[in-house]
């Protein structure tokens, strides 16, 4: 505004008035004159920005970086009419002009947080799409100043899943629903179908699952990739859960073409075969035909292939972490994941590891310890079988996790049903996510997927491969951790006896813990420095 018109001080004007979700942007303002009542200085250049709906939207969405632009114009091309919101006005613009690019889809942009809710039928609902933490809570405090009791907001970002809980309490106060729901499947997934997993008000699920039954993947012979999860912040954590296994997959296929490169030296033309080749059967999924992409794609700033230009340094989000860290508060084993996450840890230590290359390097110790000859037939398949053995161990892991924290919350997650909308759209989507949902039909409280009749003995079959796999990266050099890890795991949980006998021995000698015997019932101490002594003597 100006400050003064013809000497007239400013408090003496006031804007325009607009129709309230008006979407039109101006250029300059109109300016009134209150004590003189007429208008004065108007210069006025409109600007129409984008279409205004001819009746209200059937849902709004906040947050238009990409995955939320993605997600809006997939919900408008499903045949929903939405309005779309962000803090910074040119993502609205852009979120509207992909909209008509796109097929004049039916997406309607405002500015301002009002006009924007007040375009939404009743009850409301509006998708929240930002960054976790404050800037979550900082919309729903912008968004919630011009809500209506019975109102409802779905945060679909990857929050913790504690914070779901408190909002949904805080929400529940003001009398507004509150789902978190967790978004799978990456920008692609977001236009064309993710999988979806909301959790907290079923109530608020039923206002949108004509929604999301139709903008989910659909996968021909089980469906929409969606669920109503259940209570709570249960969406956000089985979300929380699929990025730690999806940690655990990516480890394991990296560790697949370390060996297949460093031990096997394979090109990245034949790397390419290979990958291609195992997309065909047993490890057919999203992430192994990413990465037959990858291996085909040259380098359009350099000479080679793009892949051997990228920075070995991983970065992360924070979901694996959460993993690893709600593993160890429900004390239960996640080796695969756990590893994954370190693996992530010392990629980022690059610095170090270049000096490290170098101090061993100068001893003689080079960083592949043999150039002996392999068989690369017998190597690539010998890598299928293992990386198929230690993937089914990195999803057992996974899967345990989702019910021990079901059990601990009342959630009464269903893990058959959790697979089923992994099938599709999401970044872990595989084929024999089919075989995990049948495995948890037959049998709903299976221990562990080792058990399961079918994938122990595709366990079994495989071990021989696995072993040698293993073996012979670490006589070449080359870390495996997940792998390794994989094969721990499946080693001690297959055996009636492991070592803990002794650690418990140790725990009694030294700090008094007890132990219980083999033989006989009972809590047992034994003053074992006594005994000890007395045997020196």
């Amino acid at each position: 505004m100006l400050s003064t018109i013809s000497g007239t001080p400013r408090s003496q004007f006031s804007s325009i008035s607009l129709r309230p979700g008006l979407p039109l942007k101006l250029a300059s303002s109109f300016a009134f004159c209150r004590c003189h009542n007429f208008c004065v200085g108007l210069v006025v250049h409109w600007k129409l920005t984008m279409a205004q709906p001819a009746s209200l939207t059937r849902i709004g969405l906040a947050g238009l970086a990409v995955m939320g632009q993605n997600l809006a114009l997939n919900i408008a091309e499903k045949g929903f009419p939405i309005s779309v919101y962000n803090r910074t006005a040119s993502k609205v613009d852009e979120t509207v002009e992909r909209a008509k690019q796109e097929g004049n889809l039916p997406v309607y942009g405002y500015h301002d947080p009002k006009f924007f809710v007040q375009s939404i039928q009743k009850p409301r609902v509006i998708i929240m799409l930002v960054k976790a933490g404050a800037p979550v809570d900082q919309t729903i405090k912008t968004l919630s100043a011009h809500l209506e009791k019975g109102d409802c907001i779905i945060d679909g970002g990857n929050e913790w899943y504690e914070n779901t809980e408190r909002r949904e309490k805080a929400m529940s106060e003001l009398g507004l629903l509150y789902l978190g729901m967790g978004v799978s499947g990456g920008e692609e997934g977001a236009r064309h179908g993710p999988s979806l997993m909301p959790g907290g008000s079923f109530e608020a699920y039923k206002y949108i699952e004509d929604i999301l039954l139709k903008v989910a993947a659909q996968v021909p012979d089980s469906g929409p990739c969606v669920t109503y999860i259940g209570k709570g912040g249960s969406g956000n954590f089985v979300k929380m859960i699929h990025n730690g296994i999806e940690y655990g997959d990516m480890q394991l296929i990296a560790e697949a073409y370390d060996v297949l490169k460093s031990v096997g030296k394979l090109s990245n033309e034949e790397l390419q075969s290979a990958f291609s080749e195992w997309n065909k059967g047993e490890l057919l999924s999203f992430l192994i035909e990413i990465t037959a992409d990858i291996f085909g794609i040259k380098d359009d700033k350099g000479e080679g292939h793009l892949v051997d230009k990228v920075l070995d340094k991983t970065g992360m989000k924070g979901t694996g972490k959460w993993t690893v860290q709600q593993a160890a508060e429900l004390s239960i084993a996640a080796p695969t994941i756990e590893a994954s996450l370190d693996a992530r840890f010392l990629s980022g230590l690059k610095e170090e590891r270049v000096e490290a290359s170098k101090v061993f390097k100068s001893s003689g110790f080079d960083e592949i310890l043999s150039d002996q000859h392999v068989d690369k037939k017998q190597l690539i398949d010998d890598v299928r079988k293992a990386l198929y053995a230690a993937k089914i161990c990195s999803y057992a892991q996974g899967m345990n996790l989702i019910r021990a924290k079901s059990i601990e919350k009342g959630w009464d997650l269903k893990l058959g049903e959790l697979a089923r909308i992994w099938k599709g759209g999401c970044i872990i989507r595989a084929i024999f996510l089919d075989r995990i949902k049948k495995a948890y039909d037959r049998n709903p409280n299976l221990a562990n997927l080792l058990v399961d009749p079918e994938f122990a003995k595709e366990i079994v079959d495989r071990q021989s491969a696995w072993r040698r796999v293993v073996c012979l990266a670490i006589n070449y050099g080359t870390s495996t951790p997940g792998m390794a890890a994989s094969l721990a795991y499946f080693d001690t949980y297959r055996r009636e006896r492991v070592p803990a006998n002794l650690v418990q021995a140790q725990r009694d000698y030294f700090g008094a813990h007890t132990y219980e015997r083999i033989d006989m019932e009972g809590s047992f101490h034994t003053e074992w420095f006594k005994l000890a002594k007395q045997s020196r003597t």
